[in-house]
């Protein structure tokens, strides 16, 4: 197998990794999103606050995170595109990401915002991959 073959690969199961993991998020299955992060994973999702750390973290941090959203009919989707991988000499895979959070409410439009590039290290084992950290990064607006 070529180098290319391999990394194309690579990008596939990633891609179907992410796929998986933004439909756990986006139906608030907050436990199953922290699942596919290791067991020390860092997640930093909201520009200035603290990164959650380990599984029960960030649980804990996506309950308080969507809190704001209860009461609100609002479906979340996010759309993870652009996917930009490379391969580290340690085993692991920096993966760049842009990611768009769609929001719509009953009778209205579908709104974009953040727009964000994601900046994840990948663990990927066989035909598992896990999160070891998120860094979201929110597009400015000059």
């Amino acid at each position: 197998m070529t180098a290319t073959q391999s990394l194309t690969e690579l990008h596939s199961q990633v891609q179907h990794f992410y796929a998986h993991q933004m439909h756990h998020l986006d139906a608030r299955r907050f436990e199953e999103y922290a699942a596919t992060f290791t067991e020390d994973g860092v997640f930093q999702h909201s520009p200035g606050a603290e990164p959650a750390v380990g599984r029960p973290g960030i649980v804990e941090e996506l309950v308080n995170f969507h809190k704001k959203f209860d009461g609100d009919p609002v479906t979340r989707r996010h759309w993870f595109n652009q996917i930009a991988l490379d391969p580290q000499d340690d085993g692991t895979v920096k993966s760049t990401v842009y990611a768009l959070v769609v929001t719509v409410r009953p009778g209205g439009k579908p709104e974009i915002n953040p727009s964000c590039t994601v900046h994840d290290t990948l663990v990927v084992n066989g035909g598992e991959v896990q999160l070891k950290s998120r860094l979201i990064t929110h597009d400015q607006v000059f």
